[in-house]
């Protein structure tokens, strides 16, 4: 099975840049977008085969997730089921026969770490939601989860370390999802791969410098490493500041 989550940053912009072509090159069973910026009723996708999902933040052009599927799910969801949580349209979940598929936009700390409080507190109920699905079926969680995890997962980790994305409080909140029974996948098959990165800042020319951070993940139940068969980052896709990652796994 293929999955491919890709934070497009503007449904409608991607669109315009190309989008469709990449989504038909890239071919995945289950496509997960994050940051669509829209309600479901603004576009309008001819997805041949694909059942879609949204979930759209209650504030308009913010936000927002989607989840298109050649295979039937069981039930979908949107949200954690926690109010204070569920008004930005950040999760989808999708329960298959043999795992649960989770797409999130983790919510971003902003500059001077002014929502880092907040983003703690999400962590934790995410962790939690995702331990109570691992109880009951393996979990495939995919996104945008707004952290690059160590230092090798950024150009410049010296100069970024109090900076949203790379502070210490949201690493440690990786690694404590990590330890709790889950696989980083690409850092599963790669762990010394350099240079590998998954959003560029649109400014300073600085993904024609590949001057980036690895920040959007498949990361699955620990159960699963010996499904894993692949991962990648599609570097070469353009049309959104983030690039699609990619998990190839045996279901």
């Amino acid at each position: 099975m293929k999955l491919i989550s890709w934070n497009v940053n503007g449904l409608r912009a991607a669109v315009t840049k190309g989008f469709m072509d990449s989504f038909n090159q890239l071919d995945a069973d289950i496509f997960c977008l994050q940051e669509t910026k829209l309600q479901p009723h603004q576009i309008e996708l001819e997805l041949p085969g694909y059942e879609q999902f949204w979930n759209s933040a209650v504030k308009k052009g913010y936000s927002g997730t989607a989840v298109f599927t050649r295979v039937k799910p069981i039930a979908v969801t949107n949200g954690i089921g926690i109010e204070e949580h569920d008004q930005e349209g950040r999760v989808i979940t999708a329960e298959y026969d043999n795992f649960y598929l989770v797409c999130c936009y983790t919510p971003n700390s902003q500059r001077e770490l002014a929502r880092l409080e907040y983003r703690m507190s999400w962590e934790d109920a995410f962790r939690e939601y995702l331990l109570e699905l691992d109880k009951k079926k393996p979990v495939i969680l995919c996104g945008d989860l707004n952290v690059a995890h160590n230092e090798i997962d950024l150009k410049n980790p010296k100069t970024n370390r109090k900076n949203a994305g790379f502070s210490d409080e949201e690493r440690a909140k990786m690694t404590e999802l990590l330890e709790s029974g889950f696989t980083d996948t690409f850092r599963y098959l790669y762990p010394d791969a350099v240079d590998e990165y998954s959003w560029w800042s649109y400014m300073g020319k600085a993904r024609d410098r590949n001057v980036g951070w690895r920040i959007d993940y498949f990361i699955t139940s620990k159960r699963l490493d010996d499904k894993i068969k692949e991962a990648k980052i599609h570097q070469q896709v353009f049309g959104s500041d983030h690039c699609p990652v990619e998990l190839d796994i045996e279901l």
